[in-house]
């Protein structure tokens, strides 16, 4: 049993706010009756809900896209430090909740955080490749033979890299456009220091072929659609 107002919120992906609002207007049906209690409890897998006489279906899981800031740890308990589960608007918060992956600490951008075990299991699984797409500003310019490299792959003592694009954005070779297909521990800092060039900032701008919602500032987030969440998937 769970409080409509949060059957609401998670099944059309709108604030609880939101949600409440459209209760209390008289706009939501369930099992045949005009329930304006936003704290009303209803069983979310049987309940039958409607919105504007629009059939509801309720969302198993959520999916929820962040701008990451600088200063806040991808985890679900920081043992002390800020998580970005801290950080979520207080309607958006359920049980179960994690990043999908990790960006360090000082490391912005593109943030998902779900509670859908499985679709996180097929971002990160190494055999998928699900390309990630990164911004780097740099201490110092790299050239066409660190391109090169990147392309071909580049090994560490103890990992090698999977093939990555590099690429200089507007002409600037000390701000960078990384893909990678793989999440080694700081791995984009790990293949810039391998030539000596320190990343000064990093941020996520892409997974799979979605991008980073700009309008989002840091530190905000918005639910994801269907569409967007296959895309996550898309190579």
């Amino acid at each position: 049993m769970e409080r409509l107002d949060k059957i609401i919120a998670t099944s059309l992906q709108i604030s609880r706010k939101d949600a409440i609002t459209l209760i209390k207007k008289g706009r939501i049906t369930a099992n045949n009756k005009t329930i304006k209690d936003p704290k009303e409890k209803f069983d979310e897998n049987s309940a039958e809900l409607f919105c504007d006489n629009k059939r509801i279906y309720y969302n198993k899981y959520v999916y929820i896209m962040m701008n990451k800031p600088k200063g806040v740890i991808s985890a679900s308990n920081g043992k002390g430090e800020k998580t970005v589960i801290d950080i979520l608007p207080n309607d958006m918060k359920r049980k179960n909740l994690f990043p999908a992956g990790r960006l360090d600490k000082d490391t912005t951008g593109f943030m998902l955080i779900t509670d859908d075990g499985e679709l996180t299991h097929s971002i990160l699984s190494p055999k998928n490749h699900i390309p990630k797409t990164y911004i780097a500003k740099l201490d110092k310019p790299f050239d066409d033979e660190i391109i090169k490299e990147f392309e071909k792959g580049i090994e560490f003592k103890d990992a090698k890299c999977l093939p990555a694009t590099l690429e200089a954005v507007g002409g600037d070779y000390q701000v960078a456009k990384v893909v990678i297909r793989q999440g080694m521990y700081h791995q984009i800092k790990r293949m810039f220091s391998h030539f000596s060039i320190n990343v000064v900032e990093l941020k996520r701008i892409k997974m799979g072929a979605l991008d980073l919602d700009e309008s989002l500032k840091y530190g905000e987030c918005r639910y994801l659609t269907k569409e967007e969440i296959s895309a996550i998937c898309d190579k």
